[in-house]
């Protein structure tokens, strides 16, 4: 035990130089419930004298990552699943939160068990290809795979106890990624001009100006010879269409005269003049002479029974329901 501890001590100083920490930055370093509590202090311990005080070390557990009140773009590293023993798997919001606190240009990196066959299909493990592409979806450039070794006696007891599943096919891969050297949302103006930039105006041919320059001495010249434009317009022209010359020739033909939908001939109008002539003619004239008064001096098969009281002469016209009721 005491043999394990010290290789995987020397094994977290030999990746401190990989990490590429120095002093006055802010490293985040993520844990989860796989992590040995002393390789974790022993981890911090050695960031914090690589900072220094003008640097920062934050230490956040990966179920509150989400959850933590970090800013974005706070740290410049950000290392994940490199505490020695650490079994740690990456969702995509958790990716994607690890890039939202990055600086721009700030580092990611990162070790996870993947699977290396190829036939087993898992939910829980990825492969190395998958996580890289994971890496990417998050926002994160130039993946780089730094390391994959084999997973030590512990870790493997480790991926069946935390993470529940049993491969002999797993392997601990190492990889890092970049944050853009921009913030998410940030805009730039682009300069698509192709054309050449003048110090000053461009020259005029003097001739090719003069050819297209119209002044109001050049209207009084006998040369410019200018055309009336109702000179252009003949006596046919000008005489009033007849009504009938502007319908369309099937326009009101067969048994039942219909306009056209967009009619502009009269055709519609003449249709609806004519409906409301044949409506007021059919209206029943009263016999008894009393249908204005009311419903109590009309007949009991009066047309009018039910409506109200109108005046004398007064046009009352009744729908066609009225009428068949009647």
């Amino acid at each position: 035990m005491r043999r394990s501890r010290e290789r995987a001590q020397g094994g977290s100083t030999a990746e401190m130089a990989d990490f590429g920490i120095s002093a006055g930055q802010f490293v985040a370093v993520i844990w989860d419930k796989s992590s040995p509590v002393e390789a974790l202090k022993d981890l911090v311990d050695k960031l914090q004298a690589l900072t220094g005080d003008e640097g920062r070390v934050s230490v956040e557990n990966i179920n509150q990552l989400l959850q933590s009140a970090h800013k974005e773009s706070s740290f410049d590293i950000v290392l994940s699943g490199v505490i020695p023993g650490s079994t740690t798997l990456h969702s995509a919001e958790i990716l994607a939160e690890m890039a939202r606190i990055l600086r721009p240009g700030g580092c990611l990196f990162l070790k996870e068990p993947v699977e290396t066959a190829v036939a087993v299909n898992s939910s829980k493990v990825r492969t190395a290809s998958k996580l890289c592409s994971a890496l990417t979806l998050s926002g994160l450039v130039e993946i780089k795979e730094l390391q994959r070794e084999s997973l030590s006696p512990e870790e493997i007891q480790s991926v069946r106890e935390h993470l529940g599943y049993h491969s002999d096919s797993l392997l601990s891969v190492q990889i890092t990624g970049k944050k853009p050297n921009f913030e998410v949302g940030s805009s730039s103006q682009l300069n698509l001009s192709t054309a050449k930039k003048f110090s000053g105006k461009p020259a005029v041919d003097p001739a090719a100006a003069k050819l297209w320059t119209l002044s109001a001495n050049d209207m009084e010249d006998e040369s410019v010879d200018l055309i009336d434009s109702d000179e252009l317009l003949d006596a046919e022209d000008l005489k009033k269409p007849d009504p009938a010359s502007l319908r369309a020739p099937s326009c009101g033909e067969g048994k039942k005269r219909k306009a056209c939908k967009n009619c502009t001939c009269g055709l519609a109008e003449e249709l609806e003049k004519e409906k409301s002539r044949d409506q007021i003619s059919s209206q029943p004239k009263s016999a008894c002479g009393n249908c204005y008064l009311g419903d109590a001096f009309r007949c009991a098969s009066c047309p009018y029974l039910g409506m109200p009281a109108f005046k004398p002469g007064e046009k009352v016209l009744l729908s066609d329901s009225n009428l068949h009721d009647a």
